[in-house]
């Protein structure tokens, strides 16, 4: 590569630090060429601390620098739909944060800017606990070998916000956050990819918000709490099977997560805090582990695939605007359920 892929970066918050920035920077050819964070005091030292050539004094001077061939947006869901529509209409293109958006009216102005420079590649961060398995999973599913599907649940259950003391975080701030609640959008992010093309026929929610007020880290002011502390989804396919779905950041017992998948004839196990996979048949009744299809383990490169992509044309799997549009049809759902009472709504 005689001409280097120049990434200007907006907002470096903690998933930007631990892997954005130095995955993109170990690619031959590729130059850190500009930062902004928060503050000016900020985007230096992340500029020091990774050799970035040059800081910025706002986002809008990195979308319009003429040095800069792709972006790279950290920052939280409030200000991605209009980064990267600013972003595409500049010429760059896109690596964007998830979730993709606040709102399924956001996601599709950020899909219809894509589709309009389809020479500009335009990529969501995917869900990531899952890749080691992802493989082996859809292709049993593409077989058949747990027979007809009956059930998929999900359940993440934490106490983050147990204590009605703690500041209020951006994940609870829905001017921030959006209508995405808690983990829900990246387990729905998975079960999407593990089931291809199929989605939901209706959608049904309710959820609860036990401390509506928090302090403000910063001022103390108090602030409200537009976001849910435990939701329980259910999800109807025409297939017949059901996707259920538990959240809850309130759950002062010990911390759960794990995700099953349930067929006619075997069921699959992930615990999602030990990266462990086990299968049950009907025929032996007990559980056993289950290793990925050799050859099939996936990991994390979402640098280098967003570099393919731009370099070689290979077309985003992980994850496209299509399929960020998707999963944030499933989030307005959800949200438009348990805000009208549990209303069953058509997806």
């Amino acid at each position: 590569m005689t001409q280097p892929l120049r990434i200007g970066f907006i907002g470096a918050g903690g998933n930007t630090r631990l892997m954005h920035l130095p995955r993109f920077k170990a690619i031959e050819g590729v130059e850190l060429a500009v930062v902004c964070n928060r503050s000016e005091a900020s985007s230096q030292k992340v500029a020091e601390e990774f050799g970035i050539a040059r800081t910025a004094p706002d986002w809008r001077a990195v979308v319009a620098d003429p040095e800069v061939d792709a972006v790279c947006i950290g920052t939280w869901p409030y200000t991605h739909a209009e980064m990267t529509v600013a972003a595409l209409e500049a010429g760059k293109h896109v690596l964007c944060e998830a979730r993709m958006a606040r709102s399924l009216e956001e996601a599709t102005s950020m899909l219809k800017a894509a589709q309009k420079y389809p020479e500009l590649v335009a990529q969501i961060v995917p869900a990531p606990f899952s890749f080691k398995y992802d493989a082996t999973i859809m292709q049993m599913l593409a077989e058949g070998t747990l027979g007809a599907l009956r059930e998929i649940r999900v359940a993440h259950l934490t106490g983050a916000g147990a204590d009605a003391s703690t500041p209020i975080t951006w994940r609870q701030d829905a001017g921030l956050s959006g209508k995405n609640i808690m983990t829900m959008g990246i387990h729905y992010e998975t079960v999407q990819r593990w089931l291809g093309e199929k989605d939901p026929a209706w959608v049904q929610a309710t959820g609860a918000i036990y401390t509506p007020e928090r302090p403000d880290a910063q001022t103390g002011q108090m602030k409200p709490v537009g976001i849910p502390d435990t939701l329980n989804v259910v999800a109807g396919y025409e297939d017949g099977f059901q996707l259920v779905m538990t959240f809850s950041s309130v759950a002062t017992g010990a911390a759960y997560w794990g995700m099953r998948v349930d067929g006619s004839q075997a069921s699959l196990r992930y615990d999602l805090s030990s990266q462990s996979l086990f299968r049950t048949t009907v025929e032996q009744g007990s559980e056993e582990p289950l290793s990925a299809i050799p050859g099939t383990e996936g990991d994390w490169q979402v640098e280098e695939d967003f570099v393919a992509s731009i370099r070689d044309g290979k077309a985003v799997t992980l994850t496209s605007f299509e399929d960020g549009a998707r999963y944030m049809r499933f989030t307005e759902r959800v949200w438009e359920s348990w805000t009208s009472e549990g209303r069953r709504v058509a997806f």
